[in-house]
């Protein structure tokens, strides 16, 4: 049965399917038709079939809606809600459901386990599944595993195969990374791993290393979690040099020129499907051993904390100028979690709207690329979002963003403005000269 199928996949004949079309299932589904496989995407959501069927990406993503336009008119690519039947006639099923955690901080893993009971009624002999969700340590084998098992009464590593291959790309370049980075195959034994080599050789530029499940999973939980703890390092260097009145990125700039620095930048917080959830999925099963984390999980609350620590610089602003929030004009400027993105999720600006909103100042946001807004009022341009404003937040690097033109934004304003940069992206000596009161994440404010 193995051989079959990695001949059937050297030579792009066998039939894949993708279940979960958000960003990485999308990107997944579309870089496999575009090398000749026969994909078919599932979800859950009518209007991500549609979308996808009418040849066109419901994500913003570079190249992408073009890759889906491509494959879906060489009928490579085809979506629908029949999750059972592309099941069944597929030789390949790739998992890349959500993974998000509770309000505890506990992982959720129900759309995990359903999109594998779904895969059990299914299941017949010879196939290889693969997860590309990010999970906590030990879930392929404790999990996975046994859902297929028990609901296919087939057995893995025999009867059909297994492998993590975690996803490891980045919003705006999602179809460079999946082609062009080093890849991680963790096999529920060798035969699983060799075959899911095999599959991602037809797709990937890059290395492909092999190792267990277990590592693989904590593999991809150990990198964004060390970003994290990057971030927050960064954080609370930028808390120091506000206290002593530098600048925390000209101190980076000087500290990065050693060869073995690398400290991240600094800002408002940290967003998006990944870093603020990974480090408590990392954490879950030492925890339930009463292991105290002293390096991750403080990590992650002082990233959390900085969206806080933002509406604090508006309020001190607004008070040397004179000013109370409760009776100001807040402009929050982006709602996505990064630049350039159109993803709201675990977004630092929804922190600071809310708790601008709970001072009960008047809240407007704009962002070119997002509806969302959290609750404020929503404003069609930047001039609409300024006019009449106390005080600008910058809490997204969209690069327009970086590119304001200061004399044109101070003219629409209330008299005394103030602008509090929370990804450091104007500079602070244009604002000043512009006569703004300008305050930044890591920038001297005493």
């Amino acid at each position: 049965m193995k051989e079959e199928l990695v001949e059937m996949i050297r030579a792009r004949e066998a039939q894949i399917a993708v279940i979960g079309l958000g960003h990485v299932g999308l990107t997944t589904a579309a870089v496999f038709a575009d090398a000749g496989f026969q994909v078919t995407g599932t979800d859950l959501k009518q209007e991500v079939i549609r979308a996808v069927s009418s040849g066109k990406s419901c994500i913003k993503e570079l190249r992408l809606d073009e890759l889906v336009g491509n494959v879906v008119r060489q009928g490579r690519l085809k979506a629908t809600t029949n999750t059972l039947q592309a099941v069944r006639e597929a030789d390949i099923v790739i998992i890349c459901v959500q993974t998000p955690i509770t309000q505890d901080k506990e992982p959720s893993l129900t759309y995990l386990g359903k999109a594998c009971e779904t895969v059990a009624e299914e299941l017949s002999e010879g196939k290889l599944i693969v997860v590309q969700s990010t999970v906590p340590p030990r879930t392929m084998k404790n999990l996975v595993a046994r859902i297929l098992e028990e609901g296919s009464g087939l057995k893995c590593g025999e009867d059909f195969w297994l492998a993590n291959c975690p996803e490891r790309i980045v919003s705006g370049k999602a179809i460079q990374e999946f082609i062009e980075n080093v890849r991680i195959v963790g096999g529920y034994n060798s035969e699983s791993a060799e075959i899911a080599v095999e599959l991602f050789k037809a797709v990937t530029k890059g290395d492909i290393l092999t190792t267990d499940c277990t590592s693989a999973e904590v593999a991809k939980l150990a990198e964004n979690a060390f970003r994290d703890v990057n971030v927050a390092f960064a954080n609370e260097l930028a808390l120091i040099c506000e206290q002593i009145d530098i600048d925390a990125m000209e101190v980076i700039k000087l500290a990065n020129t050693h060869p073995r620095v690398n400290i991240h930048k600094p800002g408002c917080g940290v967003g998006g499907p990944c870093l603020p959830k990974d480090p408590y999925l990392l954490l879950h099963p030492v925890k339930e051993r009463d292991f105290k984390s002293r390096v991750i999980e403080p990590s992650r609350e002082l990233n959390d904390y900085m969206s806080k620590h933002a509406v604090e610089l508006v309020v001190k602003a607004l008070k040397k100028l004179g000013k109370d929030a409760s009776e100001s004009k807040v402009t929050v400027l982006g709602v996505a979690y990064k630049g350039e993105v159109d993803e709201t999720r675990n977004s630092p600006a929804e922190g600071i709207v809310r708790e601008l909103m709970g001072l009960g100042a008047e809240v407007v946001v704009y962002d070119p690329y997002c509806e969302e807004s959290f609750g404020a009022g929503r404003a069609k341009d930047v001039d609409e979002a300024v006019r009449g404003a106390d005080c600008i937040v910058i809490a997204t690097d969209h690069k327009m963003f970086g590119e304001l033109e200061l004399e044109k934004i101070r003219a629409l304003m209330n008299e005394k403005p103030a602008i509090i940069d929370g990804r450091r992206v104007v500079n602070p000596s244009e604002a000043n000269r512009q006569r703004f009161t300008y305050f930044g994440i890591g920038y001297g404010v005493e």
